[in-house]
């Protein structure tokens, strides 16, 4: 059973960086993809970006283009979310999320999310 454990959430000012981590384990060979998604108060949950496990490859929501940025160790089996320009809309809790062989679609496995707060 794959787990998944994000860290480097906090308390941010607006315009500031802030970088995410997601810690695997258990299993991280099944996975193909990984991906943050973040959930608003009051909102629901929505998609940030995606990265695939072996090749690398990232894909963005159009929301968060250019601001956010979605790499991984291989060595260290941790995905990272780089935020930039951090903006009071960007407050959610922050979740990462990984996928299995051989699905093409959705995710299996979820991280218990941590907090964004940015402050105007």
């Amino acid at each position: 059973q794959v787990q998944l454990v994000e860290s480097g959430g906090g308390l941010v000012q607006t315009g500031g960086s802030l970088n995410l981590s997601c810690t695997t384990s258990h299993g991280t060979f099944s996975i193909n993809a990984m991906a943050w998604h973040r959930q608003a108060p009051g909102k629901e949950r929505e998609f940030v970006g995606q990265i695939g496990w072996t090749g690398g490859s990232t894909f963005y929501a159009d929301s968060v283009k250019g601001r956010f940025t979605i790499s991984r160790d291989s060595s260290k089996n941790t995905v990272n979310l780089l935020i930039n320009s951090l903006k009071p809309d960007d407050t959610a809790v922050y979740y990462c999320a990984a996928r299995r062989w051989p699905k093409s679609s959705g995710y299996d496995y979820w991280g218990q999310g941590t907090q964004v707060t940015v402050s105007s």
